[in-house]
Parts: C-alpha cells; structure tokens; sequence
C-alpha cells in the first residue's frame, strides 16, 4: 500500500537555445517508484525480509545508473523515508496511480517514468527508450505489464498500472491521439518478482543486484535440462 507524507514539486524542464541558436534539452526527469520496506514479498521464499530490503535497493541502484547514464535525473517517489546517492527522493502520500498521475498533470516537459525492479536495464536501453521520435514509448512487462513509459510531454498523459497495464496504456494513447511506439527490449522487459526471475538476473546482470545474489550464496542450477537457482547451505 502506498503510504507516506510530505510535500511534492516536480521541476519544470524547458527548451532553451545554446550559443548556437540550437535547442539544447534539460535532462529528461526519471521517475522511479521505490516501496524500501517489505518490498518484493513474493521473494519470500528465498529471501527473509531484511535481504529483501537490501536486494530492491540494489536493484533500484542499479535503475538510477542506468537512468543516469542514459542522461536523466532520476527522481525516487517512495512509499516512506529513504536516504539515496544519486538521486533526490519524494515521500509521497496516496496510490502509484493518483501519485503519479498527480505528477505528470504538472509536467510540461519531457518525463520517464521507469519501474525499480528492472536491473538488467542499461543506459543504451534507456537512451533507445527516449530517443523515440513518437509522442511516446513504451518498454512492456512480462505478463501484461508495463516497466518504463516515455512521454515527450508528461501533462499529456495518465497511467493506469495494475492488471494488464501496458493494454491499458496503448489505449491511453490510442484515445489521446498520441502516436506510440513499443519498445522491445529484453534488459527493460525482465523485472523481478518470482524466485525464477533470478535465473534471467544471475545469467545477465551487470550490476550490484547480481553481485549482492551471490553474495548471499545464490548460483545457478541446471537439473533435468532446466535452469533455477539455488543458494548454498540454504536446504528446503
């Protein structure tokens, strides 16, 4: 549940001319929703609840790096206090859509809005998300999910997660006249929510999320031709 307090003020981007007489764009605004306590509690299975803390940390650490690299200014929207290098952090009160919906209603400018639980995301995946020369882009969720949506101007736009989202969304744009365009891009499609979901990240992360999964004794397992995971000295 979505739960928090404290005032929000989304900054304003605007276009301004460089010495050239060209435009030269503010950096485009990262939105990350970010839940720092008991996250991810379908990982408790595996996890107890302080590793799952620390392991949505590593995987939204890995987010704002990705963001960052691709030229955004990543912007946290938490659930409750949380303290981050690399990015500033709003505790906002009400629902992921009212909050965000609330946000993008002030946001004339350019916005991206980027699940915490994507760590295989890359800066180049970003950077294709947001150089799309439609009004928007989206990058699906297995599922029906949706974990990063681009919008050339935020104001233009409302979100609708849950259920099959990224559905959802294509109509959005459909009934807005917004031109959109599917990203298909693997480092933003994985997410992590199921033990299984560890397998795409042990394989292919890069990151502090990989690095902290193994940290804690997890490695892969190939056992009658399927891959899972399993960690050391842990039994059941």
């Amino acid at each position: 549940m979505w739960q928090g307090c404290g005032a929000f003020q989304i900054k304003r981007y605007f276009v301004v001319m460089d010495t050239n007489g060209k435009e030269a764009g503010m950096p485009v605004v990262a939105l990350i929703p970010f839940k720092p306590v008991n996250p991810k509690t379908r990982l408790s299975c595996v996890l107890e609840p302080g590793e799952r803390e620390s392991f949505a940390r590593c995987m939204l650490a890995d987010v704002i790096e990705a963001a960052s690299g691709a030229g955004c200014e990543p912007r946290i929207i938490s659930t409750e206090p949380y303290a981050c290098r690399g990015a500033t952090v709003e505790v906002i009160p009400g629902g992921l859509n009212e909050t965000l919906n609330a946000l993008l209603a002030q946001a004339g400018a350019p916005v991206l809005i980027i699940m915490a639980d994507i760590p295989l995301a890359t800066p180049g995946a970003v950077s294709r998300l947001i150089s799309t020369g439609r009004d928007m882009a989206i990058a699906p969720g297995r599922g029906g999910g949706t974990n990063a949506i681009y919008l050339s101007e935020g104001s233009s736009y409302r979100v609708d997660y849950y259920g099959a989202s990224f559905l959802k969304h294509a109509r959005i744009a459909r009934e807005r006249g917004l031109s959109c365009e599917v990203i298909d891009s693997f480092r933003l499609h994985t997410d992590v929510d199921e033990k299984e979901d560890l397998v795409e990240l042990l394989i292919h992360g890069r990151g502090r999320s990989r690095e902290y999964l193994e940290s804690l004794g997890f490695t892969i397992s190939i056992e009658k031709g399927r891959v899972g995971v399993v960690r050391k000295g842990v039994h059941g």
